[in-house]
């Protein structure tokens, strides 16, 4: 009895400084965590909420962190601690524009509190702006303005011809004339009407005929939009596409017939190399289907590297290899390069092997 009693003793200092230790803790409060805006417009521009509280504790509480939920919300919080019995204001502002529609945002604040956690929430509902023409027309190019200035095909079967377009309007208070320079022989562009009179609207009608590409893969070209025969700065107007066969009417029987290509690795980090050094090294694959793998293209994500493949067709049960090079010359810190395969196997049509390390500066 005498050992328990001795033993008691020795933990209470221990119970007591526990004790103690959760009693010093600052105490966080909030009288409201929640706040609704109500209904406001899009077009209205931000709007600010402050939510306030008290250290209650015995001792400075200290704000770690205050995270929203959106980068749409930003909020603004005291950076040195709150003696207790003071008080703080955390602002949350919130932008409305491009988020119509309900409001539901939190802020996560952290610190040194009892409670190391508070999540103050934001409601509310966004009425919509009613659109203008810069709105539906952003790109401007002179007093043209345009829908977009990327036109985007998608998928295009390789014997495919498709038409698309992309909506214009005369924003001037004369006529102008529109027309596009640079056009490569694949693609058909005609501008409906090639004179717009003032706050006409119009199109630019294009067509694609990938079979006249000869490409795979993901396609980029460039033209240029002129406006009465003038060229303006950033007039570049973007056409892409990506080229590739149609498997998703296959059987299963058939998709089993096709090639099947598996890489060893996909990915290579050489490590540190001096600036000027080039970096080579092969990534070897596998047919393991059952017709012939054909290498249809090989890219790379800048004129520094290159992709040789050791043969463009492979047999079944047969191996190859791709031997990248990248030169280092004015490159340096860490680097990562990419090579996109292109195939004609329906499982892996394009496969994205990467190159990383790091380039020490001469």
């Amino acid at each position: 009895m005498k050992k328990k009693i001795l033993s008691l003793l020795g933990l209470l200092p221990v119970l007591v400084g526990v004790a103690l230790g959760q009693a010093v803790k600052p105490v966080i409060n909030f009288p409201k965590t929640t706040h609704d805006f109500g209904q406001i417009e899009e077009k209205g521009g931000p709007v600010s909420h402050s939510f306030t509280f008290t250290n209650t504790g015995r001792v400075p509480l200290i704000l770690t962190n205050v995270v929203s939920s959106c980068g749409c919300t930003t909020p603004e919080w005291p950076k040195a601690p709150i003696l207790p019995g003071k008080k703080g204001v955390i602002k949350v502002t919130f932008d409305p524009i491009n988020r119509p529609g309900p409001i539901d945002k939190s802020i996560t604040v952290s610190s040194n509190a009892t409670k190391p956690l508070v999540v103050l929430t934001l409601g509310g509902f966004v009425k919509e702006k009613v659109k203008d023409v810069s709105d539906l027309y952003p790109r401007k190019i002179g007093e043209l303005r345009m829908q977009t200035s990327h036109l985007a095909f998608t998928r295009i079967d390789p014997d495919a011809v498709v038409t698309n377009k992309v909506g214009v309007v005369n924003t001037s208070s004369n006529p102008i004339s529109v027309r596009l320079s640079g056009i490569p022989a694949h693609l058909k562009v005609e501008v409906k009407p090639s004179t717009l009179k003032p706050n006409e609207k119009g199109a630019i009608m294009v067509t694609y005929d990938a079979k006249k590409k000869n490409d795979w893969g993901f396609v980029v070209d460039n033209m240029s939009v002129l406006v009465d025969d003038k060229a303006y700065d950033d007039c570049r107007f973007t056409v892409s596409a990506t080229i590739e066969e149609d498997y998703s009417k296959m059987t299963p029987a058939e998709m089993a017939a096709m090639p099947t290509v598996k890489f060893d690795r996909t990915t290579y980090d050489f490590g540190e190399v001096s600036e000027g050094k080039t970096v080579v090294y092969e990534y070897t694959f596998s047919n393991l289907g059952k017709k012939d793998l054909i290498i249809r293209k090989i890219g790379t994500s800048c004129g520094c590297t290159t992709g040789t493949p050791s043969g463009t067709v492979i047999k079944p049960g047969e191996s190859g290899s791709i031997k990248v090079s990248f030169g280092t010359s004015g490159y340096s810190n860490r680097q990562g390069k990419t090579i996109t395969v292109v195939t004609n196997d329906p499982k892996n049509p394009s496969i994205i092997l990467r190159l990383t390390g790091n380039v020490k500066s001469k």
